[in-house]
């Protein structure tokens, strides 16, 4: 048997490791235990059911990339907010459906309040109200995870590669592998030739997909939230 102490944060980063081999759906309390060579009711002790298990390791992941999520010290709202959010998605990216687990957890610190404390100063120094700011970085947030659940699930299924190699086996662009099967779907949707063609776009390319879709994401905000007399975008 182990007999390292356990605490929460291994177990999360036990969990997280084993989470590129089994995905979500996958992971137990269970298969955790045998990874760390301990029984199953000793993880009982530090959360009390999955979702407290997800709750540590969505934190675990903000606490290895809090610096990056922080942004551009000295730049720009839009640059910042930009540099942020694709930090967040190299971090989601970095594990199989590290979206997922990311989305809906409750962080179990303060780590993440840095970051968004960085971002908030800036956006309101800029002009945006303390509401904008937060209706802003929330929008861009809600994108940046959104496309990554979308990304994950329609791309390749890492096998167990680890965390670095879950996220090269997705590629930069996260395409190939199992992704979806383009001519297939294309003779699928013969009859609606646009939405066929829109496959290329959706379903290829991700990096340059993201890309797009973010600096929307920043335009829009710019436009509908900076408010009157503030500083030009």
């Amino acid at each position: 048997m182990a007999t390292t102490r356990l605490d929460r944060r291994r177990v999360a980063r036990v969990a997280l490791d084993l989470l590129n081999e089994t995905g979500l759906d996958g992971l137990t309390l269970r298969a955790i235990a045998k990874e760390l060579d301990v029984k199953a009711p000793a993880l009982y002790w530090h959360f009390k059911d999955k979702q407290a298990l997800l709750d540590e390791m969505a934190t675990e992941m903000v606490r290895g990339a809090a610096a990056d999520l922080a942004g551009t010290p000295d730049a720009d709202w839009q640059t910042s907010v930009t540099t942020a959010m694709r930090a967040l998605r190299r971090m989601l990216l970095r594990y199989r459906d590290g979206a997922k687990v990311y989305s809906g957890t409750y962080f179990t610190d303060t780590s993440y309040a840095a970051p968004v404390e960085a971002q908030l100063r800036r956006l309101t120094e800029a002009g945006f109200t303390t509401g904008a700011a937060a209706r802003a970085l929330m929008t861009a947030m809600s994108y940046t995870i959104g496309y990554v659940i979308e990304e994950q699930a329609s791309g390749p299924r890492p096998g167990a590669a680890g965390a670095e190699g879950a996220a090269g086996a997705a590629g930069a662009d996260g395409a190939g592998g199992e992704g979806y099967d383009l001519v297939a779907r294309a003779e699928r949707l013969k009859d609606y030739p646009l939405a066929a063609a829109a496959g290329e776009e959706m379903f290829r390319g991700y990096e340059d997909g993201f890309e797009a879709g973010l600096a929307a994401v920043v335009a829009g905000v710019g436009v509908t939230l900076l408010g009157p007399g503030a500083r030009p975008v």
